[in-house]
């Protein structure tokens, strides 16, 4: 890996960096193998294709591109795969977010308690929908973390803090996150290009990094049961396979994905959507790489 990818520390908001801490804890710290291989941390869903807010670093925000589609996932699908990764013995983090407001799923409630079954479950929302009763509700459905993305302005954090003592749940079971900087602070966010679909604020150039750990260590699953690489790719060029079609494991051991995963891991970005990605692919899942690459023989 290039010196420059090791030592880079461009200047980041501080709550980027205390999530990135938190995020770092729940996926290298949770090196799990099924049939001799490392298994995903990270699950990230899409449970439902539509936004209530339209936000100018997000894709959503071009409806030619990202388009609300109003599609959701159901329930057969939230049951297959928690009993998939029940039986590769998972012990990371399955976080609703995606390509759209999780909040807005009428079956929230059900799919948290279902999935609780075997991850541990977070929630990522920009809160428009919260009320106290909601955030009750989700706490008492085993949800473990509600994410609070804050867009409008720091008069929210008080608004928030406010409705989760009334809630009475445990204020560290809410973790509010201030969204509402302007572009000199890349909107309080790790501004990325999304696979070459966003070009706003001061981004990195698409050839800044080669090296990329997102196979290594997580997936998302679309509304459909599609597998992608990660999610910055908000174009949903390539799917992996199907988790309707196949088992969870089947899939992160199929050919497909493995090409990717051992170019990513050689450093070369060399397939499509990651030849047009700026994402610094590294931060996290440092452990899970370094066992794909004893698995592959690949030395660096």
């Amino acid at each position: 890996m290039s010196t420059q990818e090791h030592k880079r520390t461009k200047k980041v908001h501080k709550n980027i960096k205390l999530n990135i801490k938190r995020r770092t804890i729940i996926v290298d710290d949770q090196l799990v193998f099924h049939k001799n291989v490392p298994i995903p941390s990270w699950i990230e869903l899409s449970i439902i294709d539509v936004c209530n807010r339209s936000c100018i670093f997000c894709p959503k925000s071009k409806p030619e591109i990202a388009p609300d589609t109003y599609q959701r996932m159901k329930m057969p699908l939230i049951n297959k795969l928690t009993k998939d990764i029940k039986d590769m013995g998972f012990k990371g983090s399955v976080t609703l977010c995606g390509y759209g407001e999780p909040l807005l799923h009428k079956e929230i409630y059900k799919i948290s308690k279902k999935l609780a079954e075997a991850a541990f479950v977070e929630i990522v929302t920009n809160g428009d929908v919260l009320t106290k009763d909601i955030i009750k509700n989700l706490y008492n459905s085993n949800v473990n973390k509600l994410l609070i993305s804050l867009y409008d302005g720091p008069e929210q954090v008080k608004k928030f803090k406010k409705m989760t003592k009334e809630s009475g749940v445990p204020s560290s079971f809410v973790i509010l996150r201030d969204r509402w900087h302007d572009e000199s602070k890349d909107y309080g966010i790790k501004l990325t290009n999304r696979t070459g679909t966003i070009d706003i604020g001061k981004q990195d150039t698409v050839d800044n990094f080669t090296y990329c750990f997102y196979p290594s260590y997580s997936v998302l699953i679309d509304w459909d049961g599609n597998f992608y690489l990660c999610p910055q790719d908000w174009q949903r060029r390539i799917s992996m396979g199907n988790l309707m079609q196949s088992s969870f494991f089947e899939i992160w051991t199929d050919k497909m994905i493995t090409k990717y995963r051992k170019n990513l891991i050689k450093g070369k970005r060399c397939d499509n959507p990651c030849t047009s990605c700026n994402a610094e692919g590294t931060v996290l899942g440092k452990q899970h790489a370094k066992a794909w690459q004893k698995i592959y023989n690949i030395k660096i």
